[in-house]
Formats: C-alpha cells, structure tokens, sequence
C-alpha cells in the first residue's frame, strides 16, 4: 500500500511539471482562463487537476504557402510564400486569448487579404523583376497593420517561385534576348566608331608630320643635303656614275673597282 502511494505521489509530482526548453515560452491556463505570467525557460509547477501549460515558440518560424496571386492585367501567377514571423513574448497571452492556437490560419487568411490588393496593382511582369522586393514589403506592411498590435511580429515576406503564365514568360524572355542583341550592337558600332577615330588621328597625325617636314625643307636645307651625300660619296671605294646640276648630285649607278 505505502508503494503504490509513493507511486502515486510521484506521478503525481511529474506530470504536475512543465519544463519550458530554449526558444520556448510557456502561459498556465487555469480554469479555461489564461495566466498573464509568462515564463520563457525553466520548470513550471501547476495543479494538473485544474491548471495546464500552453507552450509556444517565439522562435522565428517560417509559415510556407502556395498559392495564386492576382496580378494588375487579370492574371494569376503561381508563387510558393515564405512568412518568416515569431510571437511577441510579453503578448503571448494575447495571441492565444484572441487568436488561439491556430494563429498560423489567420496569418495565412491574411495573407491571402494583403496580397490581393498589394499585386492587384502591379503587372505580372514586375513579380519576376526589381519590383518584387517592393510587392514584398507592401505585403510586409499591410500584414502587420494587422497582426502586429496582436503580438505576432512579421519579419520579412519572401515570394519564391514565381511561375508566370506560359505566354507572357516567352515575350519577356523575346525582350530581353532582343535587349542583349541591343547591347551587343551598340558595343560593335561604339568599336567601330573607336577604330574610325583612331585611324582619322594617326592620318591626321601622318599629315601634319609631313607638312612640318616639307615646310623644313628650304633651299638652303637641300643644299647642305647634296654637300653631305657628296661627303659621302667620295670617301666610297666604289666608282659612281653621278649627274649632277651643281646643286643636287643623282646616282645612277656603282660598280666595285
């Protein structure tokens, strides 16, 4: 007898605990009315015939979805949704008092709201360019118009996935193949254009020289020009056949003695 009371006293004794892990936090409902004590780690010691403990984590969770978003031109493009929320620690009992457990269908429900006025007034295309960082945080914002005052603390809508309709995702890949076809265009006549410039300067460059050497040449220059190829001529070993008017000598021909 005295060891089925030890036995009862000690089951008793667990299942009268609670032990709130890290990430946790944990409220006593005692008598259907929720407590607004609330503990994050630790043991909790309650009377399991009128008390229990409602744990929830205030980790940031991550909520999936998948569903179909309208888009400005009529369209429904499918899109997977990640909220990444968590809940308020100190509204805890709030959530769970106005909410309750399934918090998780109201986030999703609105969503839903949020997103249908966000994308209503973008076209497709701008969910699957720049723009989607900014549907995400519209989206952001009217969620926690919402939910935030509740105690759940949304920290970022992530739109992943985005699968437009079969027609409209051919013409943005056409447009941007032509765009890159642009590009590379605009890169080979700006090439040619280079090359063109480079060619007029070395010309023009080739001219002035020629100009600045022509106009260097005066008589006297040429003059002292035909004294130096004499010079030269008559320190070779070889015999010239030279015409000359006195001025300018011409050699016609050399032969080795």
């Amino acid at each position: 007898m005295r060891n089925l009371l030890m036995i009862f006293v000690a089951s008793l004794f667990i299942t009268s605990c609670a032990v709130i892990r890290p990430g946790e936090a944990g409220v006593k409902q005692r008598l259907g009315k929720l407590d607004n004590e609330v503990v994050t780690q630790g043991t909790i010691v309650f009377n399991p015939f009128t008390t229990k403990v409602i744990k929830e984590s205030i980790q940031t969770n991550n909520l999936k979805l998948a569903l179909r978003i309208p888009s400005k031109e009529g369209l429904s493009v499918d899109s997977e949704i990640s909220i990444l929320y968590r809940l308020e620690v100190e509204k805890l009992p709030t959530v769970l008092e106005n909410i309750g457990p399934n918090y998780k269908d109201v986030m999703a429900a609105v969503f839903r709201s949020a997103s249908s006025d966000v994308c209503a007034q973008f076209y497709a295309k701008d969910m699957h360019s720049g723009k989607r960082a900014d549907i995400e945080k519209a989206i952001k914002e009217k969620m926690e118009t919402t939910l935030t005052p509740q105690g759940i603390i949304i920290e970022a809508v992530l739109m992943k996935s985005i699968q437009l309709p079969p027609g409209l995702s051919l013409s943005i890949e056409q447009k941007l193949q032509a765009e890159q076809d642009a590009m590379r265009m605009e890169f080979i006549l700006q090439s040619e254009r280079l090359e063109a410039d480079r060619k007029i300067i070395e010309a023009t460059g080739s001219r002035d020289a020629q100009k600045i050497l022509a106009q260097g040449l005066t008589p006297e220059i040429l003059k002292l020009r035909s004294i130096e190829a004499f010079i030269q001529l008559s320190k070779s070993a070889n015999s010239k056949v030279i015409i000359t008017d006195g001025k300018t000598p011409f050699l016609i021909n050399g032969e080795k003695n």
